[in-house]
């Protein structure tokens, strides 16, 4: 006999297609519109009980009424009823207890706390730079009142935070159907901190600044903490960091090379970089770092086509495939950066090659890069593929949480 939803919340199911059902005991938390098995529509950022055609329980899901992902799976069919506020802030909990136990706040005092899908919130993200919180809603269920009360009690309890902002993405919130809003300072009294990295024990840490009231993004993207320090193990020579943002890899790369060149395209990225050089002087001071404002894709093909030479490159983009269909341009965009900078190094010079789009998987990625190598008339060795900090979990069954890929190869 098909189970039913449980008696406190009868009214809220949905049924989904056998395709979505396959998925979901797969482990893939995330049910799209077309999945959907019915007509019924769904309500705005509720608990929903999800079941097959049959009517046989899956689980549990947060839904909502406008995003093409439908519903996202939140807790298994073994949850007779959930109390929503109650349940994230357990899992908040439990995601600052996962990186502590990794030793993760040891090696930085600026890390992911709470990562979406990944730490079973999914819509929420949660980082810390020091003595300040950012956090982000990207549903319809994480933005409601109740809900927003348990992320911010339960991490200035957990945390105790000298301040919380919040950061919006307007697009997205558009996309949920939820109200605009601006942002920033929410609670405690501080916006601003001194972010700091460790690429050695024993060595002393790169310092970043961070201020969540200005809007822009982190001074180091998180996720490459760790490829960070193993770009500046590898690292030798005169070093070219191209879209190097406001400096994660640059800084870095001064550890090992006596001299750095960082390009991109967005000004106040560079003046963040000087004013992270600056911060950084004492330890640093045996390199020099020149920041210049160019198109990158400009820059290689005249740079290369000049015959300049590096001992190491890096290169980290943005995300060219936003969607499936952009997968081709996508990987166009990354072969042509890869060859002009393989034409660019020296004999034994190091590539230090980055994607955040989800959507390239490691193998795509890699083939790009041996073909990449075959038009430039370079051998490559690959010394590390590598993903990922390990405060972004990756979750087997849910490949969108592998995201970043990172090559470090000798180019012979």
């Amino acid at each position: 006999m098909p189970s039913s939803p449980s008696a406190a919340q009868t009214a809220a199911f949905a049924r989904v297609s056998r395709r979505a059902a396959t998925r979901v005991r797969a482990g893939h938390p995330w049910i799209y519109r077309s999945d959907l098995a019915d007509e019924r529509p769904l309500p705005r950022g509720e608990v929903v009980q999800v079941q097959d055609e049959r009517g046989k329980a899956l689980g549990w899901a947060l839904s909502s009424s406008s995003s093409q992902i439908a519903l996202r799976m939140i807790a298994d069919s073994r949850a007779e009823q959930i109390q929503l506020a109650s349940l994230i802030a357990e899992r908040i909990r439990q995601a600052v207890d996962y990186r502590e136990r990794l030793g993760i706040p040891e090696m930085s005092n600026a890390y992911r706390v709470v990562f979406s899908e990944a730490d079973r919130l999914p819509g929420l993200i949660v980082d810390r730079y020091d003595g300040v919180l950012a956090f982000q809603v990207l549903t319809q269920s994480m933005d409601r009142e109740d809900v927003r009360a348990a992320i911010l009690d339960t991490l200035q309890e957990r945390l105790k935070p000298a301040g919380i902002v919040e950061r919006v993405e307007s697009r997205i919130r558009e996309l949920e159907e939820l109200p605009p809003i601006s942002g920033g300072l929410v609670r405690g009294k501080k916006a601003e901190a001194v972010m700091e990295m460790k690429t050695a024990v024993g060595a002393p840490a790169l310092r970043f600044i961070y201020d969540g009231a200005s809007g822009q993004k982190t001074g180091a993207f998180l996720d490459q903490r760790e490829n960070y320090a193993a770009a500046a193990r590898y690292a030798r020579g005169a070093a070219l960091d191209v879209f190097c943002y406001q400096g994660g890899f640059a800084l870095h790369l001064a550890r090992s090379c006596p001299q750095v060149s960082g390009v991109d395209s967005s000004r106040p990225a560079l003046e963040a970089a000087e004013r992270n050089f600056d911060l950084n002087r004492d330890i640093l001071a045996a390199s020099e770092i020149e920041w210049m404002e160019a198109n990158a894709f400009d820059l290689l093909r005249d740079w290369s086509d000049a015959g300049r030479k590096f001992g190491s490159i890096v290169l980290d983009p943005p995300a060219f495939a936003k969607t499936k269909r952009s997968l081709p341009t996508a990987l166009r965009g990354y072969k042509e950066l890869n060859l002009r900078a393989l034409k660019m190094l020296e004999p034994g010079g190091i590539l230090i090659t980055c994607s955040c789009s989800h959507h390239v998987s490691q193998v795509e990625f890699l083939e790009m890069l041996g073909e990449a190598a075959r038009d430039a008339h370079r051998r490559i060795r690959l010394l590390e593929v590598r993903g990922q900090s390990q405060d972004h979990p990756v979750v087997a069954g849910i490949p969108e949480t592998a995201y970043l890929k990172c090559v470090i190869a000798w180019a012979e």
